[in-house]
């Protein structure tokens, strides 16, 4: 420590403002990591619940599905599948929650009508469209759930990462800044002290010399 840490006064003001910075700055990352946790169970609760709606969505497109291949065969629907026109290009955008960016997915025109979907409507029935249609509408919850299942990722690294440095700060940066505080004052008190107790001497042999 007296090797590592310069014992004056001027390292001491130093040294104080540094510990005040790093108490500022912890206690913006521990708001900064509350924030992302409440919107990491926010998100989560999100996610949750359009994974349910997918699985029920999933269960109808299926079903609806089985009752085409029912009703014009296998070969006949996979026919059909084959001209169907792919789904739009899907967009990704940005948003910034507390520096964080989480990815925002779009997918616009993904439910489509009978005509645009590309195959035939003189040569299909509304089994066909039942069973498109079920699936458009799982499509846009698949995009949905992406969204928030990447927004998740992004999140929970963030959290870990904040945390970390909290805990930096916490355990290691403010202690030892504090530690080496004490350590100036400490020597300082000494040191004045040693001057007291040498002028002090110092006087009594000037006042025995006269």
């Amino acid at each position: 420590m007296a090797e590592e840490v310069k014992t004056t006064r001027l390292e001491l003001i130093e040294t104080r403002n540094k510990i005040r910075l790093a108490e500022n700055g912890h206690k913006l990352l521990k708001q900064k990591r509350d924030v992302l946790v409440l919107e990491f169970f926010k998100i989560l609760k999100e996610a949750k619940d359009l994974r349910s709606e997918l699985n029920s969505r999933m269960s109808d497109a299926y079903f609806a599905l089985g009752m085409a291949q029912a009703y014009h065969g296998f070969l006949e629907v996979e026919n059909i599948s084959l001209g169907i026109k792919k789904a739009s290009n899907v967009q990704v955008e940005s948003k910034n929650i507390m520096g964080v960016h989480i990815p925002s997915i779009k997918g616009e025109y993904v439910s489509k009508g009978a005509s645009e979907r590309g195959y035939s409507i003189q040569g299909t029935s509304a089994k066909i469209d039942e069973a498109a249609t079920a699936f458009e509408k799982s499509l846009e919850i698949i995009i949905k759930l992406a969204e928030t299942e990447n927004a998740l990722k992004k999140l929970i690294k963030e959290i870990e990462k904040t945390k970390r440095r909290v805990n930096a700060l916490d355990y290691i940066m403010i202690p030892n800044l504090k530690n080496s505080a004490k350590y100036i004052v400490m020597r300082l008190e000494e040191m004045e002290r040693e001057q007291f107790i040498s002028l002090k001497t110092i006087k009594a042999k000037l006042e025995q010399g006269e």
